[in-house]
């Protein structure tokens, strides 16, 4: 029995398109089984040191910082890092630690980055300079309520945790292009984690906002082992869980404020997150076509359009996991039309990502390594 070049190519689009329906299917049920596990009880006082890298005046910067001055917990401090005194993000600093001045904060000048991550240097700077053992690292573009440090310090009451990483709603700007990253972000992100923490455990973290004790970090032999991987976030949370620290997705959900970006900057961003994501998760990235039933289904009604049907179905239960992951995790509003556009752009840039090792990131030109390292290129 010899089979056509169309009906090959038809089976195996039917067979990505089921496995994508099933995809969908157990994000939902991560999603309800997130939803359902223990909530930390019970109060604690343990001291925290929140971590601040700053760089630049990010949209919002001034309410963003505001948020964590106003915590409702007995003892914290906050550290602030910038290169130099001439960042815009000094004035701001000062203005707040001048209106708070019963939290206690300290703004660090580093200098200029001895290897790539500049991020990774500031933070490795602040924690020697930090006072407790528990530190929440959080980015200048993330905003919390009063109870943020309330709620993560009462999860590490538990003595087997070691880092926690907090699930985010990405709040965009008023641009096209950011409401359509943000969609991305609610609804595809998301689920990925939440399917990854049901099915095989928290083995990675999130970069807005890891709370983590100082001793997990010296474990995996502290931020230098962290400063030539672009994806910082992901391989501390790698890290952690290989050196058999208990990792998990916290029950705290943060703003991420992606700011409106224009379409070039958003082609810049999208390309350095999917190069990146493949470098640092190979297998990880390729399984992610089963993440994309909407583009899946499209090109099962080109190949096929007899089968229509299923590709209704799994055009109908990516909305439903889209649903339930943006509006019952998150609470956010979920706009319906943006859902399918951003599943096609997003299968594109995913596609895109099998290409290229240079990625651009605060007006810099970096080359990505095959381990998800990089390193600075000179400028042209």
């Amino acid at each position: 029995m010899s089979f056509s070049p169309t009906a090959i190519a038809s089976g195996v689009v039917l067979a990505l398109v089921a496995g994508a329906i099933v995809y969908s299917v157990l994000s939902m049920l991560a999603a309800r089984n997130y939803l359902r596990a223990r909530r930390p009880a019970g109060a604690t006082t343990e001291p925290v040191s929140i971590l601040k890298p700053l760089a630049g005046l990010d949209r919002g910067l001034e309410s963003n910082l505001r948020t964590f001055f106003e915590q409702d917990y007995l003892a914290f401090e906050i550290l602030f890092a910038v290169r130099n005194a001439s960042d815009p993000a000094v004035a701001v600093v000062e203005k707040l630690r001048g209106e708070y001045p019963q939290v206690p904060s300290r703004l660090l000048f580093t200098g200029e980055p001895p290897y790539p991550n500049a991020k990774v240097f500031s933070l490795e700077q602040m924690l020697a300079a930090a006072n407790n053992d528990l530190v929440a690292m959080s980015d200048s573009d993330t905003r919390v309520s009063a109870d943020f440090l309330r709620t993560v310090a009462a999860e590490f009451r538990d003595p087997a945790l070691a880092l926690a990483t907090c699930p985010y709603r990405a709040v965009p700007g008023a641009s096209f292009w950011s409401r359509l990253e943000a969609t991305g972000m609610n609804t595809d992100f998301i689920a990925g984690l939440l399917t990854a923490r049901w099915l095989d455990g928290v083995k990675f973290a999130v970069g807005p906002t890891i709370v983590a004790r100082r001793k997990a970090i010296q474990s995996i032999g502290g931020f230098s082992r962290l400063k030539d991987y672009l994806a910082e976030d992901f391989v501390m949370g790698k890290f952690a869980a290989e050196a058999g620290h208990r990792v998990i997705l916290s029950s705290y959900v943060i703003e991420h404020h992606i700011g409106s970006t224009d379409f070039q900057h958003n082609i810049e961003h999208r390309l350095r997150w999917v190069r990146s994501t493949r470098r640092s998760r190979p297998l990880g990235y390729l399984g992610q076509l089963f993440t994309m039933p909407v583009p899946l289904a499209v090109i099962l009604c080109l190949v096929k359009p007899a089968l229509w049907p299923i590709s209704a179905i799994a055009f109908a239960v990516r909305m439903a996991a889209a649903y339930v992951v943006s509006a019952r995790v998150l609470h956010n509003r979920l706009n319906w039309a943006l859902v399918p556009l951003e599943d096609m752009i997003g299968f594109f840039f995913w596609l895109a990502g099998f290409f290229g090792d240079v990625i651009t990131w605060r007006g810099r030109r970096y080359r990505l390594t095959r381990d998800g390292r990089f390193e600075l290129l000179a400028p042209q």
